[in-house]
């Protein structure tokens, strides 16, 4: 699904559930400027998903019409195809990388984040013989997922035979973080 699905689909559930929504408040949902949000309801009002009525004389109503109901349950159904999608792709992933390090004689793993790819690294994790050790992010933390959270800096005081960074976006940003606390980069790893 593209962006532009993702963000039709979030207005068209905000007007939904809320008809007397102000653009203000739509645009700070969707963390975009008060001007772009004027612009993505008037193209939905052009393709026909949404209808302004005024109540009384001075409130704007924003209505689903019935193409936009159409509309809000098929890019539902493309949203639902790609997250399921998605989340195969990552598991596959996730397994082929736990497998690669039970190779490798690997035993006790950190998990550095602590996101939705965290959450699928602990899930596929428990279908593997390795150990979880825990989850390190940037800012302090007493748990997650019921297991300790540290900071990088605590690293030092765990045992551990590798890390798995658990972010698809910034792994060379943190890679080279962990190289700097001089971990060895033969225990630095990332989802294949």
């Amino acid at each position: 699904m593209d962006k532009d699905g993702q963000r039709d689909l979030l207005v068209l559930q905000e007007v939904e559930q809320n008809p007397i929504l102000t653009q203000r408040t739509l645009s700070q949902k969707l963390g975009v400027a008060l001007g772009l949000t004027n612009l993505y309801l008037k193209r939905l009002v052009r393709k026909g998903h949404i209808k302004i009525t005024t109540f009384p004389k001075n409130r704007i109503r924003y209505l689903l019409t019935p193409r936009g109901i159409k509309e809000k349950t098929r890019l539902t159904y493309e949203y639902l195809q790609f997250s399921l999608t998605h989340y195969r792709d990552v598991r596959y992933r996730l397994n082929h990388t736990f497998a690669y390090l039970e190779q490798q004689g690997i035993k006790r793993v950190v998990i550095y984040g602590i996101g939705e790819l965290a959450e699928f690294a602990y899930l596929s994790l428990q279908e593997s013989d390795l150990i979880l050790v825990g989850f390190v992010t940037e800012e302090p933390g007493d748990k997650f997922l019921s297991f300790p959270r540290g900071t990088l800096k605590s690293l030092r005081g765990w045992k551990f035979d590798a890390i798995l960074i658990s972010d698809l976006t910034h792994v060379e940003k943190n890679r080279k973080k962990l190289l700097a606390l001089n971990i060895p980069a033969e225990q630095v790893f990332s989802v294949v």
